[in-house]
């Protein structure tokens, strides 16, 4: 074999090495573009998911300080023992369902009994 040939097939051997490089360059970048993409896709389902959550969180708190608001009402309404003793023994409930209904109804009796019966 004569320099030449051998010259030509380094150069032959040196350019498949190049375009092997250059094809794994390229499937290099677009592996990068596509876990670029998912990685984006992750981010902005995470800012999804936490701008949800604190939604939730808002919306749960209004409606504690509401029921809490509700309670505080309902204590101002006033109660006779006799009318919750007479709701608990009519329709055997607790002490505590029968007061929370008739204050709920106002303190009227018949519209407690009527409510306990209707639920």
């Amino acid at each position: 074999m004569s320099e030449h040939d051998i010259n030509g097939t380094e150069d032959e051997i040196q350019d498949k090495k190049q375009k092997k490089q250059t094809r794994h360059d390229g499937g290099a970048a677009d592996l990068e573009r596509v876990t670029d993409y998912a990685e984006e896709k992750e981010i902005s389902t995470a800012a999804n998911i936490s701008s949800a959550v604190e939604q939730f969180g808002n919306q749960r708190q209004k409606e504690d300080e509401l029921k809490v608001a509700k309670e505080k009402e309902l204590q101002k309404v006033q109660v006779k023992k006799e009318d919750i003793e007479l709701i608990m023994n009519e329709m055997l409930i607790t002490k505590t369902q029968a007061e929370k209904v008739l204050r709920e109804q106002r303190g009227d009796v018949v519209a407690a009994l009527e409510a306990i019966i209707a639920s």
